[in-house]
């Protein structure tokens, strides 16, 4: 399984995703060995059999290896093919690249190459090296199937598939049409479907992101199989109790504040609830591309008395901000699946999503309204903060059905679809 990223150094919620599935799958006794391109250590490896890619000899010929670099296209990285790092944060990684920036053909000499394992401007270069590690692997290891999350990964897979012959399933996690809307980037863009109509199935984590995969990539519907995401509550963390300290009610928008996450359409709807109801406050949590015109537009609507910008939250302040919150709203925009409602819920807070997201598939006890609808996202938001008896009945059920929501259900998806591909 090639994967970028592994808690507790993720930036997303794609490491997260992998640890959740790695763990179920390892339930069903499915042997994972999970490659990385950078190991720091202190990963959980209960589950997994951990690999780090920069550990790894390199044993192609110099010849070879040159041919292989002559093969890959490399594009400049932009902020919006980073899923998971705000314009903030990808600055200082571009700083620290340049800083730390080494010469490509030095690659082609060493038996070990370097990774970073981020998100930085050299980006592609990562990929590329990983590829070559994967080909490398694939001689090395007894294995039955190839599993390569998201595009960082998908070179990684076509190589081991293409010196192991053994089947290649990729997981698509998010597309740059969720990324970018329309404005794709065209390397990404091609790499994805590549990795797309080379491999044997493709897993995509909702009916939303399969149907972009068949339409937008041209994918024959056969081949692509969902399996949802899930939300692991299992590690019986405690939360320490939080009181609110403000009369008003709270409303939260907890994501990044960008394109994708719809926060434009969350200001409007705000300002259409205050009109009614001046005993509430409206949060929104995050940082992004969008964080400043959103503080313009509060500003111009006469509303920054009511709202907060909390900016980047994480870990406990996460936990914190929900259980502070008496409603969570998630307009996204284009959303293949979405953790937070989860989260939300988990805290006993009532959640309104847009129906474009994946998790509005799984989700039962959840208002979903369209993002573009501020007056139903204004009347949804009204609704639960003045009918308790409306917002209790979402609280209660929502709860059950969350605690409901597990990766074992999702490894038996994954597990699944391996076994149709594995020929005894």
């Amino acid at each position: 399984m090639f994967g970028w990223e592994f808690p507790p150094h993720i930036t997303g919620g794609l490491g997260t995703a992998c640890y959740g599935l790695t763990r179920g799958l390892a339930k069903k006794n499915i042997e994972v060995i999970f490659v990385v391109p950078k190991a720091f250590g202190d990963e959980d490896k209960s589950a997994i059999r951990l690999v780090a890619a920069e550990d790894i000899d390199v044993s192609h010929t110099q010849t070879e290896l040159e041919e292989f670099w002559h093969k890959i296209h490399y594009l400049e990285i932009s902020s919006n093919i980073v899923p998971y790092v705000d314009p903030e944060e990808f600055q200082k990684l571009i700083e620290q690249s340049e800083r730390e920036k080494t010469n490509v053909n030095e690659f082609t000499s060493t038996r070990k190459f370097k990774f970073s394992g981020k998100y930085g401007v050299n980006l592609m270069e990562e990929v590329t090296r990983y590829a070559l590690i994967a080909s490398s692997l694939a001689t090395k290891h007894e294995f039955d199937v190839i599993h390569a999350h998201d595009w960082l990964t998908y070179p990684a897979g076509i190589a081991a598939k293409m010196i192991s012959g053994k089947p290649l399933v990729i997981h698509v996690h998010a597309t740059e049409f969720d990324r970018s809307g329309e404005n794709v980037n065209p390397s990404v863009f091609a790499i994805e479907r590549r990795g797309m109509e080379v491999a044997d199935k493709i897993i995509t984590v909702s009916n939303l992101t399969r149907n972009i995969v068949i339409s937008k990539y041209g994918i024959p519907e056969d081949k692509v199989i969902t399996v949802h995401n899930a939300v692991d509550f299992s590690n019986g963390e405690e939360f320490q109790e939080y009181k609110k300290n403000l009369p008003e009610q709270i409303v939260t928008f907890l994501g990044r504040v960008t394109y994708q996450k719809g926060p434009d359409y969350f200001v409007e709807a705000a300002n259409k609830v205050l009109k009614k109801n001046q005993n509430v406050r409206f949060v929104m949590a995050g940082s992004g591309d969008m964080l400043n015109r959103m503080i313009r537009r509060v500003a111009e609507l006469g509303i920054s008395h009511k709202f907060h910008f909390t900016g980047f939250l994480k870990g406990t302040d996460v936990n914190r901000m929900f259980q502070l919150s008496d409603v969570y709203v998630m307009p996204s925009v284009s959303e293949p699946f979405g953790i937070s409602p989860l989260e939300a819920m988990r805290s006993n807070v009532p959640v309104i999503i847009s129906k474009q997201s994946g998790v509005a598939e799984v989700l039962k006890y959840a208002l979903k309204i369209d993002f573009w609808d501020i007056d139903a996202m204004a009347d949804s938001i009204y609704g639960l903060l003045n009918y308790k008896a409306l917002s209790n009945f979402f609280i209660k059920y929502g709860q059950e059905e969350v605690n409901n929501l597990k990766w074992e259900n999702a490894a038996d998806g994954v597990k699944g679809v391996y076994e149709s591909l594995i020929t005894y």
